[in-house]
């Protein structure tokens, strides 16, 4: 050790002569006492100790050579010795030339303290109480002085505080309560010094040594003339650390000191927050709840008080924050929604750059997050960015795009609605709404589970979002170009299936009514029509609900020519069904005037021959069968009608005769 060399400098170098001198300095009987086995003994020779040394160091006749000489053999020959009772003599007789030597002991503590300090170590728990006894009576004489060798006096706190021995804990806790005192009253302090140190021994997780550091962080902390908060960053860590100790008393004395060091950050506006950023993130990724909330609020007062400052580190609070919004302890829960809230605030008001790539990175890991409201908190940012920075976002589309495809399989139906809001953000520009559409056919060609759970969910939430009529209008232009018959099929069966029920369309379908009235609704009628035709039943259905009934009727004779499968079969029986639905009300009325609607009667009387028997046959046959009957009695009350006519004729001409013949 380095002490040893320098105790070792002090003893050499005499030779023959500093055994003489040491002779002469100290008695034998002095030196016997030291090495006794009787406290009594030993406390009496330092006592003489003392004496010797005070004469040495008196004003009259100052002699540091016989002091060190002094201190050389207490070290060497007692402190030093492999005898445990001539090292605790050692011990009192170094304490004692401490206090012989009062205001001028600062010249000689790089002699005293070292080999104290290294007893600390020591394997007898009686010589560590003693050196701990010592290095008390040293510290309280030489106060601030004692300060140079703070950092080793620390590490040896750290040793005794975890001693096994009660009697050197005790010794240790009033040594410590000194050295406070002394580092309190001090204005020379090296903190810089002892950070490194710190760092190191917070990480520690024995009990003891954590109350140690907390007690000196806040006793640093109190002290005017230390500034310890600009260090904070290298321990924020540690103390966020305790809040997980199963010591109550610690996680109380952390909590505190944490919420001090918080409430100083916020009177301290220059203070450069960046550095704990990422701590705080890593304890919100803890699994201590305590931990988790308390790290959480320090991020929530950050945001107001950092500002655009913490732009740089927005993904990775994000990140944390998305997390904590899913939480299982509510109050967690709570305090990460105003924390989203507050974020999102700052990002949707600042015009300041910031890595939106990096964000986005952040944002699409977690919109595969298995809880749904971190799934809905991601896309309401993607949303947010999306309405504030369009042309930024566009360029991220093609990273961005397989992400929100993939969302609409979600099973929640919240996060899929959300979803579509932002592909529908999207689509506002005409580029990216044609490519939205086209990407969203693939999607259902390549997952028709997709089609089948979600597809009327998707159509009619862009028909609300967009418009009912662009969304048909696009989504025949692509099926119209679609290679694959059977997807194109199942497609436009889809497609209008969810034209003719839902009530989001009810405008599109009203257009569609107008078809042989309107121009507009003319060509929205023949652009469908011709993707449509991938479906035969489904074009049929088109006409009628266009009211275009002489093309239904001459489908119909089509579809006699086209070879008739099941499917075929259960999308008439369906097509049947609605035919029933509220829907084709108007249709069912203008049933009553076969005259004006002669091919709306043929058309459903053809579709009724496709039909086989079964229960749709039946259903369509009752229907038209009622109106056969209302077109029998129509005819028999016209003839009736021609009749009264013609007899109320002939009697008046027969009276008219009989008139005349009178």
């Amino acid at each position: 050790m380095s002490s040893d060399r320098q105790i070792g400098s002090v003893g050499g170098g005499g030779g023959g002569k500093s055994t003489q001198a040491m002779a002469a300095i100290l008695p034998h009987h002095i030196k016997k006492n030291l090495a006794d086995r009787s406290y009594e003994k030993r406390k009496t020779a330092a006592l003489e100790v003392e004496r010797i040394v005070k004469e040495y160091n008196s004003n009259d006749k100052k002699d540091s050579e016989k002091i060190n000489v002094i201190i050389n053999v207490l070290v060497n020959e007692y402190a030093y010795s492999t005898q445990a009772n001539s090292r605790k003599g050692g011990l009192i007789g170094l304490a004692a030339t401490a206090i012989a030597l009062m205001d001028d002991i600062g010249g000689y503590l790089n002699l005293l303290l070292p080999p104290v300090l290294k007893c600390f170590e020591d394997q007898q728990s009686r010589v560590r109480y003693y050196a701990c006894e010592a290095l008390y009576n040293i510290t309280k004489v030489a106060r601030g002085s004692v300060l140079v060798f703070f950092n080793e006096i620390f590490d040896g706190l750290c040793k005794l505080f975890m001693d096994l021995d009660m009697d050197v804990k005790n010794g240790a806790q009033l040594l410590d309560r000194l050295t406070k005192d002394v580092v309190a009253e001090t204005e020379s302090f090296d903190v810089e010094k002892f950070i490194p140190l710190l760092r190191e021994r917070i990480r520690v997780k024995d009990p003891f040594i954590r109350q140690l550091i907390v007690g000196w962080i806040t006793v640093l902390d109190s002290v005017p003339d230390i500034d310890i908060l600009i260090y904070l960053p290298e321990f924020l860590g540690g103390l966020f650390e305790m809040l997980s100790d199963v010591n109550k008393d610690i996680r109380q004395q952390a909590y505190s000191a944490l919420q001090e060091f918080l409430h100083e950050i916020k009177d301290n506006v220059k203070l450069d927050l960046g550095p704990m950023v990422g701590i705080l993130v890593k304890q919100c990724e803890m699994k201590d709840q305590f931990t988790r909330l308390t790290a959480l609020c320090w991020i929530y007062e950050f945001i107001e008080l950092g500002k655009i400052k913490l732009l740089p580190f927005l993904a990775d609070m994000l990140g944390v924050v998305l997390l904590c919004i899913s939480d299982e302890e509510e109050e967690i829960r709570l305090k990460a929604n105003v924390t989203n809230k507050r974020l999102l605030k700052l990002v949707e008001s600042t015009q300041e750059k910031f890595a939106i790539k990096a964000l986005l990175n952040k944002i699409t890991t977690h919109l595969v997050n298995k809880y749904v409201p971190t799934r809905l908190a991601s896309l309401q940012w993607i949303s947010m960015m999306l309405a504030k920075k369009p042309d930024t976002m566009f360029k991220h589309l093609p990273k961005l795009f397989p992400s929100l495809l993939d969302t609409l399989s979600d099973p929640d139906d919240k996060v899929v609605r959300l979803d579509l809001k932002v592909l529908a953000r999207i689509c506002v520009n005409k580029e990216h709404f044609d490519v939205v559409l086209n990407n969203l056919v693939n999607r259902f060609k390549c997952d028709r589970k997709l089609l089948e759970t979600r597809g009327s969910l998707i159509v009619r939430q862009l028909s609300v979002l967009l418009d009912g009529e662009s969304i048909y209008r696009a989504f025949a232009s692509i099926l119209l170009k679609e290679v694959d018959l059977e997807f194109a099929s199942l497609m436009v069966q889809t497609l209008n299936l969810i034209l003719l029920t839902s009530s989001e369309l009810f405008e599109l379908r009203g257009l569609l009514k107008r078809s042989l009235t309107s121009k507009q609704s003319s060509e929205l009628f023949i652009q469908i029509y011709q993707a449509w035709a991938h479906n035969a039943v489904s074009t049929f259905s088109l006409c009628l609900l266009a009211r275009v009934y002489e093309l239904a009727s001459a489908l119909v004779t089509h579809m006699a020519e086209t070879e008739v499968t099941v499917g075929f079969l259960m999308q008439v029986d369906k097509l049947v069904q609605l035919i029933e639905s509220p829907i084709f009300i108007q249709l069912r009325l203008q049933l009553l005037e076969p005259r004006r609607y002669p091919f709306l009667l043929k058309s459903l009387y053809g579709l009724l021959m496709l039909l086989p028997q079964s229960s749709a046959f039946a259903c369509l046959k009752n229907r038209l069968d009622s109106i056969s009957t209302l077109g029998i009695l129509t005819a028999d009350q016209a003839s009736s009608s021609l009749l009264a006519l013609g007899g109320s004729s002939s009697s008046s001409n027969t009276n008219k005769g009989g008139g005349g013949e009178e």
